[in-house]
């Protein structure tokens, strides 16, 4: 069976207790980052753009359920007390951050690592509620934020992973052979099943 699409051949431990990360990965981080980078910078233009112009219609409203304006326009947008988007420009450009300097030789503590498991798992974590609120309560679906929802997906699946097979998450064997192989297909699923509920909340749009 193939070694996952993610391999980290060369990366473990050092004798310092730090743990680097091969270039497949580290280009991992920072392509998902600039992906959600990207999102967050477009949606907090036209969030500036819909401030100063009530009657501005973004870009990506493209109908009735695809209308990033219907989303900006939301209690949700702004559920920390400004823009969404502004703390992707924050978190997002820290993980390329990360990327680049695992690119350049980078090795970092278990901590270090566990940190930036944590930063994921409280996106993937936001993204879910932001994703229930759009489909459920707004109504409404914004394309840029379902970007950011992929990149962020994909990035907490394989931080997840290089953490369990390098022991900085203390798992079975079994499950370090699971995510030695078989990675991909959890962040797949992940999409999928949010796919598979876009399709089913609007039926009758997509098929009429």
């Amino acid at each position: 069976m193939a070694k996952a699409a993610v391999d980290e051949v060369g990366s473990g431990r050092d004798g310092g207790g730090t743990i680097g990360a091969s270039r497949a990965f580290s280009w991992l981080l920072v392509i998902t980052g600039a992906a959600g980078l990207l999102a967050a910078w477009v949606i907090t233009i036209d969030k500036f753009k819909l401030l100063e112009d009530p009657n501005f219609t973004p870009g990506c409203s493209l109908n009735p359920i695809v209308s990033c304006g219907n989303i900006m326009k939301s209690e949700q947008a702004s559920v920390f007390g400004f823009p969404n988007p502004m703390l992707g420009l924050v978190t997002y450009a820290m993980v390329i951050a990360i990327g680049v300097g695992l690119l350049a030789g980078a090795r970092y503590r278990r901590w270090y690592w566990l940190g930036l498991n944590a930063g994921t798992l409280f996106g993937v974590g936001f993204c879910t509620w932001l994703m229930y609120q759009s489909l459920y309560e707004i109504n409404s679906l914004c394309l840029w934020c379902c970007l950011a929802w992929v990149a962020t997906i994909v990035m907490f699946w394989y931080v997840t992973s290089h953490n369990v097979r390098h022991g900085v998450i203390p798992a079975p064997g079994g499950l370090k052979t699971f995510f030695d192989e078989f990675t991909w297909i959890l962040p797949v699923l992940h999409i999928g099943i949010i796919g598979m509920l876009i399709l089913t909340r609007w039926w009758d749009f997509w098929t009429g």
